[in-house]
């Protein structure tokens, strides 16, 4: 399964991805590519992190969500197909939402490193300032909805991010920690003036396509390869 990754990353890369520990906080678009290349590059341990579950509305970006995934919990059908792809695999899910009383219980059994894939900004911030006070490398996604142009998404530490409305918040709400210790994928490009939907529930809705939130997700997991198969 691994001969190829092998010519690229050595014997030692491989063993190194086979014996690295992840935490994937959100299973849904941006998590769900991201989780599809660390699973196929070998990563050994992956606790998928997520509270929702698949709608209709997925189907357009999300590549776990299939017809037979919508109303599943996202975490599980991520599990369930990281074994599909390496039955060997030490892959497990927690449905749960990203808050102050969960945290603790995420990390509990430790990992190399964290990728951060939600969309709540509270949340946002409240996981990566618990994974950098525990000394955990962070992979994190800006915003990736309303973007279309691949050519505008960049990788770069948080403090020297532009533009992204979420790496703007965040920056603000982060200003306890080192933010040059925080590595980021976002996108330069302006976002469309249009006008916003709701749900049946009145949440906001924006328009997303599958092609840049997936390139987030392969980009961060592209990062967190790269710095576990190289021992950093």
């Amino acid at each position: 399964m691994y001969s190829r990754t092998r010519l690229l990353l050595g014997d030692d890369g491989i063993e190194r991805l086979r014996n690295a520990s992840v935490v994937l906080c959100g299973c849904g678009a941006v998590g769900g590519y991201a989780a599809e290349a660390l699973v196929r590059a070998g990563v050994g341990r992956i606790l998928f992190v997520d509270g929702d579950t698949f709608s209709e509305s997925n189907l357009n970006r999300q590549i776990l969500c299939t017809r037979d995934t919508i109303g599943r919990p996202k975490c599980e059908c991520a599990e369930e197909r990281a074994r599909s792809i390496n039955p060997s695999i030490d892959a497990r899910h927690l449905s749960c939402h990203i808050s102050s009383e969960t945290l603790p219980s995420i990390f509990d059994g430790g990992c190399d490193v964290l990728l951060d894939c939600i969309d709540t900004l509270a949340c946002k911030a409240d996981l990566i300032r618990f994974a950098y006070g525990k000394g955990i490398p962070v992979f994190s996604s800006m915003g990736a909805a309303m973007h279309s142009d691949p050519t505008r998404v960049h990788v770069s530490t948080l403090d020297r991010t532009s533009v992204c409305p979420v790496a703007r918040s965040l920056r603000k709400n982060l200003k306890d920690i080192d933010q040059t210790k925080i590595t980021v994928v976002y996108s330069d490009e302006e976002p469309p003036s249009l006008e916003r939907e709701t749900d049946e529930h009145g949440k906001g809705v924006i328009g997303s396509l599958p092609t840049v939130p997936g390139l987030f997700g392969l980009t961060l997991a592209s990062l967190a390869i790269s710095h576990i198969s190289k021992g950093l």
